[in-house]
C-alpha cells in the first residue's frame, strides 16, 4: 500500500488552483475592469448590486459577496431556495433545469433599468442561469456574467442541464468574465481511480467575486468617493461602522 502523504496532496491542489487564478488574473483584466466599472457607477448613484448564483453550489458565491467584511454595502443577493443546496440537493439540480423558473426568481425581484446584477455559474449554460440573464436584460438591469466559456463549449449542444435554446451566459451579457473552470470541476487524478476529485469553481468564483469588490473600492478612493463597505461584526468597532448603514439599506436589500 503506498502512502499518502498530506503535503503532497496539498501541494498538488494548490498549485492547480493558483494556474486558475493566474489565468483569471493574466486573461480577464479587461473585463474585471469593465465591470467593476459598471460596480463603481450603481455605487456613485446609491444604487443596488444584485448578485445570483443559480446553481447549488454557485449560490456560495452569491453569499460570498453579500454582507461580507470588507464587501460592499450595496450588494443584494438573491437566495432563491429553489436552487439551495440546504433545500436539497437532487430538488436544487432539478430546478436548475427547469425552463422558465429563472425569469420568475428575476420578476419577483422586480429588477429593472437603474438595477445591475452579477450572475455567477461555473458552467453558464443551464435553463435558470440562461432564463435569468435574458429576462434582466429585458427588464432593462445590465448584466455580468461569471462562467467558465471553456466548460460551456465543451458540453454538447444535448445536455440535459442546457437551456432550450442552447445558449450560453457568455454570449448573451453585458460583460462576461471567463472563470476557466476545467470541464467537469475537479482536477485532481489519483493512481488507481478512474475518477477526478477536488473542484476548483468555488475558489475562482470567491476569488473572482471579491476581486471586483476589490477594483470597486479602489477605483471609488481614486474618485475620491467614500467607498461603502461592511466592517466585520466580530471586529471592535464593527457594530458602531455598520449601524450607520443598517437603518439605511435594511428595506432597500431584501434578505438584510
Amino acid at each position: 500500500m503506498t502512502a499518502v502523504k498530506v503535503t503532497d496532496m496539498a501541494r498538488v491542489y494548490r498549485e492547480k488552483i493558483a494556474v486558475l487564478l493566474e489565468q483569471i488574473e493574466n486573461e480577464e483584466s479587461s473585463s474585471l475592469d469593465a465591470a467593476s466599472d459598471l460596480m463603481v457607477e450603481q455605487v456613485k448613484n446609491d444604487r443596488l448590486i444584485h448578485v445570483y448564483g443559480p446553481g447549488g453550489h454557485a449560490n456560495l458565491a452569491t453569499q460570498e459577496a453579500f454582507f461580507r467584511a470588507g464587501g460592499l454595502i450595496h450588494i443584494s443577493a438573491i437566495l432563491d431556495s429553489g436552487t439551495l443546496l440546504s433545500d436539497g440537493a437532487l430538488r436544487s439540480m432539478a430546478m436548475e433545469r427547469t425552463p422558465g423558473y429563472g425569469r420568475v426568481v428575476i420578476d419577483n425581484e422586480a429588477l429593472g433599468p437603474d438595477d445591475l446584477i452579477v450572475i455567477v455559474n461555473s458552467y453558464g449554460m443551464n435553463s435558470a442561469v440562461i432564463d435569468a440573464a435574458t429576462r434582466s436584460r429585458e427588464r432593462g438591469a445590465r448584466t455580468i456574467g461569471v462562467s467558465s466559456r471553456g466548460h460551456a463549449l465543451a458540453v454538447g449542444p444535448d445536455h440535459p442541464a442546457r437551456h432550450p435554446t442552447k445558449k450560453n451566459l457568455h454570449d448573451i451579457v453585458d460583460v462576461a468574465i471567463d472563470s476557466k473552470v476545467p470541464l467537469g470541476d475537479a482536477v485532481i487524478e489519483i493512481p488507481g481511480f478512474g475518477m477526478p476529485t477536488g473542484a476548483v469553481s468555488t475558489y475562482v468564483n470567491a476569488f473572482v467575486i471579491n476581486l471586483l469588490s476589490i477594483l470597486t473600492v479602489a477605483k471609488l478612493v481614486a474618485q475620491d468617493v467614500e467607498p461603502p463597505v461592511w466592517m466585520s461584526g466580530n471586529a471592535p468597532g464593527g457594530d458602531e461602522a455598520n449601524a450607520r448603514y443598517i437603518e439605511k439599506f435594511r428595506r432597500r436589500v431584501r434578505l438584510l
